[in-house]
């Protein structure tokens, strides 16, 4: 035991040391950060430009001592600044576009909503360690699909229309001139939505096995005044009508689906001969050393807490969100389609895939 301590390379554990602290420190913040979120205290100080703790207490209405202390942990993460000589706190513009402006693209409010339902689940989880089971959707609480939603709000905000629709002119032309399209685990139906906003002679459907968010779908159409020109439906996407869609569109769903091949074979069959397919899944690689940085290990974290046992609890593939380009090319050439193109967007989370029948 002796020699092998004396062989240890103590800088690397000092190192390591400090990593793990660090690690520690991101996880317990996640949860003031989800609090700091939900209770729109980031909000608060985004709007208010500077202040003291009393006059952030009466701002919100919020108990003084308790933001004194997560003020001080916002402080410490460099969420926000803090100067000892007047006491007072500042977020500045460019933390405010990620923390509390809901219409920035790099707003990541539903990020940190996530962090604490989703983290929630580890206990269950741990039975799953064990017998290679998962979790259904039905086991999570709502407030996660919630979080999805307001998670992918600013792709479909900013991107989808404006950068990766016209990198398909011909799915763009044919949306112009009016189509019928349809996006496969649609969830709350932004993207529907945003899609059928911008393209006001075409017809748009929404297909999702989970009611909660078809539910939400359906209710975010109204508020958006597109009802009359989108359906959203609870449908098994492994058996669609064949030879009926001139678009369909899939984010980030067939890495968590039961059947990706049974999917991807019935997109295939529901689109008509000169129809696209446009899929989008992460930015990742499938190799484990090719995704050492923050988004891998944000993404290897969210996939085994959600992704890949909500496919695994139903017996599914359960191929996680860290599939990258290979396996999607796999799946697609396994499905039968003819043509799959990675689309000349740049993005950090999102890799866009156009698919042929």
């Amino acid at each position: 035991m002796a020699e092998e301590q004396n062989a240890l390379d103590w800088n690397k554990v000092k190192s390591f040391a400090g990593l793990m602290t660090n690690d520690l420190g991101a996880a317990m913040q996640g949860a003031l950060t989800y609090i700091g979120d939900r209770l729109g205290i980031f909000k608060t100080l985004a709007m208010a430009g500077s202040v003291t703790v009393g006059e952030l207490a009466q701002r919100t209405n919020l108990n003084e001592r308790y933001l004194r202390e997560w003020l001080g942990a916002m402080t410490a993460a460099k969420y926000i600044e803090y100067d000892a000589g007047s006491m007072r706190y500042t977020m500045s513009p460019e933390h405010a576009m990620i923390l509390a402006d809901e219409t920035s693209p790099f707003f990541m409010g539903g990020f940190m909503q996530m962090i604490v339902p989703e983290v929630s689940m580890a206990p269950k989880l741990m039975e799953s360690f064990r017998t290679g089971k998962g979790l259904p959707q039905s086991e999570y609480p709502p407030e996660v699909f919630e979080a999805i939603e307001r998670g992918s709000a600013p792709i479909y905000r900013h991107q989808l229309v404006r950068k990766w629709i016209p990198a398909m002119p011909e799915v763009e032309a044919r949306l112009k001139e009016g189509a019928l399209a349809l996006d496969v685990g649609c969830g709350s139906g932004r993207g529907v939505i945003a899609l059928a906003t911008a393209f006001a002679n075409s017809r748009f459907h929404g297909y999702d096995a989970h009611q909660g968010s078809v539910d939400r779908a359906r209710a975010n159409a109204v508020a958006a005044s597109v009802g009359d020109r989108v359906e959203f439906e609870v449908v098994d996407c492994t058996k669609l009508p064949a030879d009926k869609f001139d678009f369909i569109s899939c984010f980030d769903v067939i890495h968590d689906s039961v059947d990706p091949i049974g999917l991807l074979k019935s997109i295939r069959s529901a689109l008509k001969s000169d129809g696209a397919f446009l899929m989008v899944e992460m930015n990742v690689s499938a190799r484990p050393e090719e995704n050492i940085n923050p988004i891998g290990r944000m993404m290897y974290a969210a996939s085994t807490l959600y992704c890949m046992t909500v496919s695994l609890a139903h017996g599914g593939a359960g191929i996680g969100a860290l599939m990258g380009e290979e396996k999607a090319r796999e799946l697609a050439a396994e499905a039968g389609f003819s043509r799959f193109v990675r689309l000349p967007v740049k993005d950090a989370f999102s890799a866009l895939y156009e698919l042929r029948p």
